[in-house]
Parts: C-alpha cells; sequence; structure tokens
C-alpha cells in the first residue's frame, strides 16, 4: 500500500478488506490498490460517513466515507439500537420511503430488512415516493420513526438518508444526538443484522396515497375559484424525481384540469439526463419547462425536486419574460394568500400562527402583525418548524410557512417541507389572482405595496477540507469581535447571537436573552439589524462546506410602476452592503 495514506485511512481498508464485507466491494477496494489509486482510496476510507443530526449524505461508492450497503447498514442498526432502548417491550413501527436516486430502493430494502431483523415491524413503499408523504404516513400509521433514502437536489452521485422522530419531523433534540451516539457505538459490520424478517415487512402504496391527498385537498380555501379557473394552464416537471407521482394527482384532485407535464423529464431517473443538477433554483434545471409554457402560453410553470419537498415556480413578468421567483417571494405570496383567506373565510379567531426560519424575509413578519397572527422565527431546517408545531399543538393552529430556500409547508397533517401539497396551494392563489384579474407577478406587487417591498441577496462561500473548516470559523469569530461601524451608510442597532442565545443593544449596551425553545437553541449563526431595518445574517452550512451571508434590505413601495426601478434600488443596495463586507 502507497506510504502517502495515512495510519488511520490504511486501518480502515485493511478492515474492510478481511472483514466479513462482499466478495465484490473486497474486489473493487483491491483493484483501486493494485492500481496504487490514491487519491479515491484516501476519498474513500480517510473517515467514516458520519450519521450528523440530519442523517447521512454522501456519494455512492465503496468504502467507510461513502454512501453503500454498509454504512447505510450502520445507521440503521444505530437508530434501530435507540428504538429499542426508547420504547422497550413496545410494538415498535417505523415506515420507509425512498426517491429516484440510483441505489435508493436498494437502500430502502437494506434498511427494512435490519429493522426487521431487530424485531421492528416495517412499513416499506413498494415505489418511490415523496419524502413530505414519508412524513404523512410515520403519524398517520402511528410509526415511532421513519427513514427516507434520498439525497434531496444534491447531484447525481450523491445518496442520502433521513431520520424522522413519531411526530412525523425530523429528529431533534434530544433524539438527534442520541441517535448519532447510536449509530457511532457500530464498530464492525459483524453488530449489523442484515437478515431481515419477511413476516414483519409490510408494503405499502395507494391507500395511503389517497389519504395523503385526502390532507391536500383539505388545505384549499378557494374551490368555488378554483372552480371558475379550472382551466388554469400549468406547466409541471418532476425533473426525473418523485414529484410524478403525486403532483399531477394532486392538481387534479383540487381542481385544475389544464396541466400539461413535461415528458422530456416525467420518467424517474437517478441520472438526471436533462439537467447538470436537479435542483428547481436552478434556471438550467427549468429551462425545458419555461420553454414549453413559452409555447403553451401557460400561467405558472412548477418544478419539484427528486424527493418532492421543494419546489420552483416560474411565471411570466411584466415584458412578457419568463422568471422564477426565488424562495422569499414564493413563500410570501402563500403566507400573503392564506392569510387574506382565511380571514375571508372567517377562520383567524386568534388562536393560529405562522412559522418560518430566521434567514426567511421579514415581510413574512410584516403580513403577519397586520392580521396579528403570531409569526414565529426559528433556526434554519424544516425540523425546528416542526418543532414549534408539535409544542403549540391543541393550543394553536398552523397555518402555513416555510423557509427561504424552497420549502413550504401548509397545514399540520405533514411535519416537512411539502412540494405536493405546496403545488396545489401555489396553484390555488394563482386562480385567486387570475380571478381578480392579475397575474402572479401583479400579486406580489401588490404584496408589496401593502406590505413593504422586501427583497434578498445571498452569498455562499465553499471551503473545502479541515484548512476551510477553519477559515469559517476565522470568519464567525471576527464577524463577532469585529462589527462594522456602519454598512451602506448605515448603523448597526442590534447584534443577535445565536451561539450563545444573546441580543445586544449597541446603542445602550444592553444585553438581553434571546429565549430558547419553540424552534430556537444554541447554533453558529449571528445576526446584524442595521438603523434602516436592514438585516445581515451569517449561517455556516450544516450539511456542506459552506457560510453563507444573508442580506435582506427593503423600501416602501408606492405605486405599481416604481417597481422595476424600486427592484434595482434594492439590489444596488444588496450589492453595496456584500462590498462593505467584504464578500465579493
Amino acid at each position: 500500500m502507497s506510504q502517502g495514506i495515512d495510519a488511520g485511512t490504511r486501518q480502515r481498508i485493511d478492515t474492510w478488506l478481511n472483514g466479513n464485507y462482499d466478495a465484490e466491494t473486497k474486489a473493487t477496494i483491491q483493484a483501486l490498490l493494485d492500481a496504487n489509486n490514491e487519491s479515491e482510496l484516501s476519498d474513500a476510507f480517510y473517515k467514516d460517513l458520519e450519521f450528523g443530526t440530519g442523517g447521512l449524505r454522501g456519494l455512492i461508492g465503496v468504502g467507510s466515507n461513502k454512501m453503500n450497503r454498509y454504512t447505510v447498514g450502520a445507521a440503521t442498526q444505530g437508530l434501530a439500537n435507540y428504538l429499542n432502548q426508547c420504547f422497550p417491550g413496545q410494538n415498535i413501527k417505523v415506515a420507509i420511503a425512498y426517491d429516484s436516486r440510483n441505489m435508493s430502493p436498494e437502500f430502502a430494502r437494506i434498511a427494512a430488512d435490519i429493522f426487521s431483523a431487530n424485531g421492528i415491524a416495517v412499513y416499506l413503499f413498494k415505489a418511490l415516493r415523496p419524502t413530505p408523504e414519508l412524513s404523512f404516513t410515520i403519524r398517520h400509521l402511528g410509526c415511532k420513526s421513519g427513514v427516507v433514502i434520498t439525497a434531496s437536489h444534491n447531484p447525481r452521485e450523491y445518496n442520502g438518508y433521513k431520520a424522522y422522530w413519531d411526530d412525523g419531523s425530523q429528529v431533534v433534540s434530544p433524539h438527534d444526538a442520541n441517535v448519532v451516539a447510536e449509530v457511532n457505538k457500530i464498530q464492525s459490520v459483524d453488530e449489523i443484522k442484515f437478515t431481515g424478517r419477511p413476516e414483519l415487512i409490510t408494503m405499502i402504496g395507494e391507500e395511503v396515497d389517497a389519504e395523503y391527498l385526502k390532507t391536500i385537498t383539505a388545505n384549499s380555501i378557494n374551490p368555488e375559484v378554483i372552480a371558475r379557473q379550472k382551466d388554469l394552464k400549468i406547466v409541471f416537471t418532476p425533473i426525473h424525481g418523485t414529484g410524478i407521482t403525486l403532483v399531477p394527482a394532486a392538481l387534479a384532485k383540487v381542481g385544475f384540469q389544464n396541466v400539461h407535464i413535461v415528458q422530456e423529464q416525467a420518467t424517474p431517473d437517478g441520472n438526471f439526463p436533462t439537467v447538470v443538477y436537479p435542483n428547481p433554483e436552478e434556471t438550467e434545471a427549468m429551462t425545458i419547462a419555461m420553454n414549453q409554457a413559452k409555447a403553451l402560453d401557460a400561467d405558472l410553470v412548477i418544478a419539484t425536486d427528486p424527493d418532492a419537498d421543494r419546489v420552483g415556480a416560474a411565471v411570466k413578468n411584466k415584458h412578457g419574460e419568463w422568471q422564477l421567483l426565488n424562495g422569499n417571494q414564493m413563500a410570501s405570496l402563500i403566507i400573503y394568500y392564506l392569510l387574506q383567506a382565511w380571514q375571508s373565510a372567517g377562520k383567524l379567531t386568534g388562536k393560529e400562527f405562522v412559522a418560518k426560519t430566521i434567514v426567511t424575509t421579514n415581510i413574512i413578519d410584516a403580513m403577519c402583525a397586520a392580521y396579528q397572527v403570531p409569526c414565529y422565527n426559528t433556526l434554519t431546517g424544516f425540523k425546528y418548524i416542526a418543532q414549534v408545531i408539535r409544542e403549540l399543538e391543541g393550543q394553536a393552529q398552523f397555518i402555513g410557512g416555510g423557509e427561504e430556500s424552497y420549502g413550504y409547508l401548509i397545514g399540520d397533517e405533514v411535519r416537512d417541507k411539502d412540494a405536493v401539497a405546496s403545488c396545489a396551494m401555489i396553484a390555488e392563489l394563482t386562480a385567486y389572482a387570475k380571478d381578480k384579474g392579475l397575474s402572479l407577478i401583479d400579486f406580489l406587487t401588490e404584496m408589496y405595496q401593502k406590505h413593504g417591498f422586501y427583497y434578498e441577496g445571498l452569498v455562499s462561500l465553499t471551503k473545502k477540507g479541515k484548512t476551510g473548516a477553519e477559515e469559517i470559523q476565522k470568519m464567525m469569530a471576527d464577524l463577532r469581535s469585529n462589527l462594522p461601524a456602519s454598512v451602506a451608510g448605515s448603523a448597526p442597532v442590534e447584534v443577535l447571537d445565536y451561539q450563545n442565545l444573546t441580543s445586544k443593544n449597541l446603542k445602550t449596551g444592553a444585553v438581553s436573552a434571546i429565549p430558547a425553545g419553540l424552534g430556537i437553541e444554541k447554533s453558529n449563526v449571528i445576526q446584524l439589524i442595521l438603523e434602516d431595518g436592514t438585516k445581515v445574517s451569517a449561517r455556516p452550512s450544516g450539511t456542506e462546506p459552506k457560510i453563507k451571508f444573508y442580506i435582506s434590505v427593503n423600501t416602501p413601495l408606492n405605486k405599481p410602476e416604481d417597481f422595476d426601478a424600486t427592484l434595482q434600488q434594492l439590489k444596488d443596495k444588496v450589492k453595496t452592503i456584500q462590498q462593505d463586507l467584504g464578500l465579493v
């Protein structure tokens, strides 16, 4: 073996070569050794693929640092051990779903076998299904936990493993850390029980679909508007993912009869052959759908990512060009519509609430204040929004919520972001606007006139490896110790530091606590509030070697004709802020 490979990596390679791993895996490792492929061996074995608080995510392949039957096996065995500790003597049930990625069906079956081998009953979807349906299924079938095999919108080479708890949300404290600890205890492949018990595995499918679709129909507030606008021309693409299984059915169920599916992207395919990244945030991934919409003179384009928990949308702007709406705009439009519709329907009783993340646009806070509806701000990650819903259950009703990264939730039957339900609601609010003679851009403009024109910019800096991680930590430390005196001509007035849960008034020096609970806990996030209402947030990513800077600016929009000029003014201001902070 090459002397360039460190001792820890060599030990992991030897363990896989000499342990109870399958012959094909060993042959692959041996071939890399014979070819002296030091780079690939190091990438595959320099560490164990980390089971974080959200589960696993990594490249598919052989090795301790990749997604394969053994890393999936260790994760499942650790989760099974924890479940058996938490619920001794109980009839424990779990649900498992998977998306269209390569190896997803195989990994789902491995997980099912391991759970059943540990005496846990399994409900396994017999074909690919959206992540939000997995969340629904956990609660619907009374499961203690659940797993979905997906890498969300990562490139085609990846897959992942997300773990859920009994309320249908991804695991949160204390279970997240406890599950991680149990997974880390698995030191040998011999501890993983791969031989399943078929009698404990139940295949599920259409019967759960029907119940899930009922909840989406129940979310609809203006069925009479949909009936008038049933011919709303919608173009939908699942981008080769699971959205094809339920989004067309959901749109039909609520009453839309003129849905055009992008056939080039309709077939589930883990190689995502028509796109570079299967991410509806990217214009490139939406190009085929927008071209079809242009040819059809459609009203709306909607697209879901591979596991159908995120949704992107495109509309025709005032200049007749098709453009994407960003995550902040769509989250705002959904809440703008829901608040109006709930008020008109007499459903606002003073016991409702909205939830969003602390880096999502503050226009949602402004709108909620106007309707006297509490808006809870949580840490980034939908599990925190789910935590708020869980803690307020029985006391207040969740209307809807979202995050800037294209994830939205309507109603509380699902406890994760839900692109299926969101597609139906986005179609409904588009129909509502059209029924008033407005395009979706007109509807957005109306919202900005009433509540202020908010615009957000994001800078995401990639810092790979050990030195990158150290650089990210230094950037956060520098920001904490060297606050700028002025940014784009406006002085900072408050700094919120979630690492120690404190808020400091920079004018008086007074320090107060940021209350923990309701989606808030200690986290390495810092926010700067400027005198003019600008908000700057800095947050290292929890899943990628990145540090992200979110910038939110706002100004009044006096009349619709000022839309383009005001937007440019806000864009220029964001650029100035980025320059002042040394981000560009």
